[in-house]
């Protein structure tokens, strides 16, 4: 049980109630905590000192309420941030990523809070340090860098920042020569950048007035952003648009889209100012994703019923999707998440039944082999490098109780080279954890994965507690990989659990469209269904649970704690995206049209009204006992906004019987990512393990 209550602190701020009357669909309902949404939160983004002082005034209010209930877990937060620095490698650097000439880095400097990028010489030497982020950082209460890239020439070193934590990013150009940054300031973008091929210009996306990538942009160096040309304008505002580089570099990549269907263009790097050249006109529920090798392209699918995805080719002369031809087809059950090229062969990222795996095929003889992996839950990605023309694959691994590994992997040779293992400076034995999996069987009938981690030794008797984590959304899977921060929990005696709930693509893609729209409530019901299962298996017992999760996941905890939340000591939302309803219903924010897709619109569809307001967690909150809840968000962020967590606390307060604190934490100088910094951000997770240690009884630990 918790060690403190409400009444061992202050009493929590009350929010007045100023009831809102809206009506949709002949359906009238009533907002008491609309008015903690600021009319000009567009403004608030950019410059948070305009935040309206009453509503600055009550979110204070509920940090110095937080404080004084968690106040006696303050030497527990400073002990749990102690020990989770001591296991980061405080001058780590990166395995450098050759490109002609040179190999690029990042790394940090002892007792840094922010990265440094440079290059050493392509065979080794002393680094060549060109972004200092601590430095670059100093004044600024947020600093957070956004996309970097060097020209192709290997002089000049585009790179992106955003000094509010409103992802607002500013793009500058610095020459590797003088360490000086140029002139040209390019502003309000999405802080991506690709170069023309003459090292002249760079292409980059600009935020509109509601935070959305619209547009596509050409900047000349030496010229002011007011002289941009405007290279592409999307016009449907629930499409949100990026650039890359294609994978032989050949090429700029408009790729647009929504959650369900994406529509991707081609800029020539050597023509820049030639008009973007279509690949597949888009259709609804069809997305696509492309690499390119000489007059060939590669087309990532789910097109013709490939709902886990198939790879197509196309004539790059004729890309239209009458041209498509199968090259590894649909297999049910069998996710391709990914895939990269190089001029030899074909790397594709898969998932089958939760694990990942690594698949090459060679190009001139069209022979497949897979990378193996001996443990029973783990995590793998490739990581992308700069050269096309090469036989060297890089990749990282970890499971929940193995660190993460770096290897290069020759595809012709099949000769594996391990090049960095993250080091845990105050030690860490592999041996000394135990990493498993089970499956929960959920109400349907429905398989779902859980990943364990524990402390070997720890006795499977029922009472320990245990952290459950879930996400569950946008097709999402939860990698079961290395925490070392979740080591802090496992070693006071903690279990920790990944959820592979339904809405995530962690069984493939049909395991994500069965917790969506109108399915959305299997997510839910999986999670609880985990949390019985684990309890099931004697790995911990009711209210010895703490939930936890973020952003989407923080839907999932609120979620969870009108339906489920007499399985929890504790919940942890953070970034909640809770007032699902409300958000849906207003499309001029940011996120808004193009998350339709996902959750459905409430505007245009009465049953997409009723299905949301079904669940969302803000219009369901009850007359009834709730867990320990702490609530935490983030002034600027633009993606789940401050007033999503602020009413939804307020309105449980007031309505809940029993059981609580519910406490709400607004960073007032982050966004959605919470503080900058890696040391800052560690403050963040101690709050949160504090709170979980706190709400089974262990505080004192």
């Amino acid at each position: 049980m918790p060690t403190s209550s409400p009444r061992d602190a202050q009493q929590p701020p009350v929010a007045p109630r100023r009831p809102h009357q809206f009506t949709h669909h002949g359906i009238t309902l009533t907002d008491d905590y609309a008015w903690l949404k600021d009319a000009n939160w567009q403004e608030v983004l950019r410059d948070p000192s305009l935040l309206d002082k009453d509503i600055r005034a009550y979110l204070e209010a509920e940090n110095a309420f937080t404080d004084s209930v968690l106040g006696r877990t303050e030497a527990l937060q400073k002990t749990l941030v102690k020990e989770m620095r001591g296991r980061i490698k405080e001058d780590d650097s990166s395995v450098p990523a050759p490109d002609g000439p040179y190999a690029y880095l990042r790394k940090y400097r002892e007792g840094g809070q922010h990265p440094l990028f440079g290059r050493t010489p392509r065979d080794g030497g002393e680094p060549d340090i060109i972004l200092d982020g601590d430095e670059l950082a100093k004044g600024t209460d947020y600093f957070q860098f956004g996309g970097r890239r060097h020209s192709l020439d290997h002089k000049l070193e585009a790179w992106s920042a955003d000094t509010k934590g409103s992802e607002y990013y500013t793009i500058r150009v610095r020459d590797w020569a003088t360490k000086q940054d140029l002139a040209d300031v390019v502003e309000e973008t999405d802080g991506g950048v690709v170069w023309t091929l003459d090292n002249a210009a760079f292409f980059y996306v600009k935020l509109d007035d509601n935070h959305r990538p619209m547009q596509v942009w050409l900047h000349r160096l030496g010229t002011k952003q007011a002289d941009d040309v405007l290279i592409y304008q999307e016009q449907d505002s629930g499409w949100f648009t990026h650039i890359h580089e294609s994978t032989s570099g050949r090429f700029a990549v408009i790729a647009g889209g929504d959650h369900e269907t994406s529509e991707q263009r081609l800029i020539d790097l050597a023509d820049p100012t030639a008009p973007p050249r279509l690949v597949a006109q888009r259709q609804e529920g069809v997305q696509y994703s492309i690499g390119d090798r000489g007059d060939q392209l590669f087309i990532l699918t789910n097109a013709d019923g490939a709902i886990d995805f198939k790879i197509v080719t196309a004539p790059l002369a004729s890309p239209e999707r009458a041209n498509w031809r199968d090259l590894i087809p649909h297999r049910d059950g069998v996710y391709i998440i990914d895939f990269d090229l190089t001029t030899g062969h074909l790397i594709r990222l898969e998932r089958a039944n939760a694990l990942p795996s690594i698949t090459i095929r060679d190009l001139a003889t069209n022979e497949e082999h897979a990378i193996a992996f001996a443990e029973t839950a783990y995590s793998l990605g490739t990581v992308g490098g700069y050269e096309f023309d090469t036989t060297n694959l890089r990749f990282s691994y970890s499971s929940m109780t193995t660190p993460s590994e770096v290897y290069d992997y020759d595809m012709a040779t099949r000769q594996r080279v391990l090049r960095k293992r993250q080091e845990i400076p105050s030690g860490h034995n592999p041996a000394d954890y135990v990493t498993t999996r089970i499956m929960a069987k959920a109400d349907d009938g429905a398989e779902v994965p859980v990943s364990i981690l524990y402390r070997k030794g720890l006795a499977i008797d029922g009472k320990a507690p245990l952290l459950l984590y879930g996400y569950g959304s946008y097709g999402h899977a939860m990698p079961a990989g290395f925490s070392a921060n979740a080591l802090s929990l496992v070693d006071r005696g903690f279990v920790y659990a990944i959820a592979h709930i339904r809405g995530g693509a962690d069984k493939g893609w049909g395991w994500y469209l069965d917790g969506k729209r109108a399915k959305k409530t299997n997510s839910f019901d999986d999670f609880a269904a985990c949390a019985r299962a684990l309890i099931l298996a004697n790995y911990t017992s009711p209210k010895r649970i703490v939930a936890h999760g973020g952003s989407a996941g923080g839907m999932l905890m609120g979620a969870v704690a009108n339906r489920s939340g007499e399985l929890f000591a504790g919940i942890v939302a953070e970034v909640p995206f809770v007032d699902v309803l409300n958000t849906m219903l207003d499309d001029t924010l940011p996120l808004t049209p193009p998350e339709w897709p996902e959750w459905g619109n409430p505007i245009t569809s009465e049953q997409d009204f009723k299905t949301i307001l079904s669940y969302s967690p803000y219009d369901n909150v009850a007359a009834k006992d709730y867990p320990a809840i702490l609530a935490m968000g983030g002034l600027t962020d633009p993606r789940v906004t401050y007033w999503e967590p602020a009413k939804w606390v307020a309105k449980l307060r007031a309505t809940m019987t029993g059981g609580g604190p519910v406490l709400l934490r607004i960073n007032m100088g982050a966004g959605h990512g919470g503080a900058s910094g890696r040391f800052s951000r560690l403050d963040e997770v101690a709050i949160v393990y504090a709170f979980a240690l706190w709400a089974v009884g262990l505080a004192e630990a």
